[in-house]
């Protein structure tokens, strides 16, 4: 299996494939293929919030004398 790979959009619920990458795929006859699909986040602003708060509350139990375990 060869693998090619590109970035795309998605019009009308249909991913147009990039004229180099059409040669590569042309053949005499009907070709088995996997397609796999990557969206790209868009908005990970509310992943970088949940991310802030996490790192906080788990701050929030570290005390000053734990700091004898960070040279292990």
């Amino acid at each position: 299996m060869k693998a090619v790979e590109f970035k795309s959009k998605i019009k009308n619920n249909q991913i147009s494939i990039p004229l180099k990458i059409q040669s590569e795929l042309k053949s005499n006859k009907d070709q088995n293929v996997r397609v796999i699909v990557l969206v790209e986040d868009v908005d990970m602003k509310d992943d970088v919030i949940f991310q802030k708060s996490a790192q906080n509350h788990f701050l929030n139990g570290y005390a000053e004398s734990d700091s004898v375990y960070d040279n292990y």
